[in-house]
């Protein structure tokens, strides 16, 4: 890229910054990321605000790590890989998603009276941990993306597994991952009714485990015409986490830092949706 494109990309992402982090957003995040000790040594640490920023930059239009713009301020963009790297392995991405469900909490957009599960199918160009030969891909290398929504459409809970992995066998991790949520008046609540998936956790191990933890289940028993509906509400939660481009296709080698995002795209899912309810 010549330094004229270069320029005119840098001004092409800056016309239209849906991830610009404004305050309200960052007194969410601020709090969440680790501190670094005065008197480290090391060169000057780039803000994490900044970089921040870049790091959906790079999710949205499918960039490589090397190829986030300078001009745009946010530093470079194996500086913002090693903070993914780091904040991933402090739990920041988790919290984070956390924090915004909570907020969602507060405001009344939680829905645990059902829930949905469901998994998407997606390429992995750099193969890595977390993949396998896509069954419905003509064996390519891939994932899945694994996706447990209230009854509202927001993600309470999303996981990687390799594409041969079996939908119903990443169901135990998505309920365990679902925290107690505080904000309201009473317990911290985290308590899920009934669940809806499809056949493909039609399984007498799903049902045994729904069971034991008192969860009703609509799932449809395979060989039947039966149907449930509200899987619509699924569907949609993953089209917004595959706005994402970087998700929709795997790119990252590494099952944390493809995790880390996932929980990054999930967080933000959120919070538009927050904003979305309080203007």
């Amino acid at each position: 890229m010549s330094g004229g494109d270069s320029r005119c990309g840098a001004v092409c992402f800056a016309v239209a910054a849906p991830w610009v982090v404004d305050d309200e957003l960052w007194a969410v995040i601020e709090p969440l990321l680790p501190v670094r000790a005065p008197g480290t040594p090391g060169p000057a640490r780039m803000d994490d605000r900044l970089v921040f920023q870049g790091i959906p930059v790079r999710a949205v239009h499918r960039i490589g790590w090397e190829d986030l713009p300078q001009e745009l301020g946010f530093g470079s963009g194996m500086t913002c890989w090693r903070r993914v790297r780091d904040w991933q392995a402090a739990g920041v991405f988790e919290a984070m998603h956390q924090a915004m469900l909570t907020h969602c909490h507060t405001a009344g957009l939680i829905d645990f009276g059902r829930v949905i599960a469901d998994a998407s199918h997606v390429r992995a160009k750099k193969r890595g941990a977390a993949t396998g030969p896509s069954p419905v891909d003509r064996r390519k290398t891939g994932s899945k993306h694994h996706i447990l929504t209230c009854g509202n459409g927001l993600p309470l809970a999303v996981t990687p597994s390799g594409a041969n992995v079996n939908d119903h066998l990443m169901l135990p991790e998505l309920l365990d991952r679902v925290r107690p949520l505080r904000g309201r008046a009473g317990r911290p609540r985290h308590r899920i009714k009934a669940l809806i998936a499809d056949k493909g956790y039609a399984y007498s191990r799903v049902y045994a485990d729904l069971r034991q933890r008192r969860i009703t289940s609509y799932i449809p028993r395979r060989g039947t015409r039966d149907r449930v509906t509200g899987r619509w509400i699924v569907e949609q939660s993953l089209a917004l986490l595959h706005q994402y481009r970087r998700l929709a296709t795997r790119w990252e080698r590494r099952t944390d830092i493809h995790q880390g995002l996932l929980y990054l795209a999930a967080a933000l899912i959120c919070w538009r949706r927050l904003r979305n309810r309080t203007r």
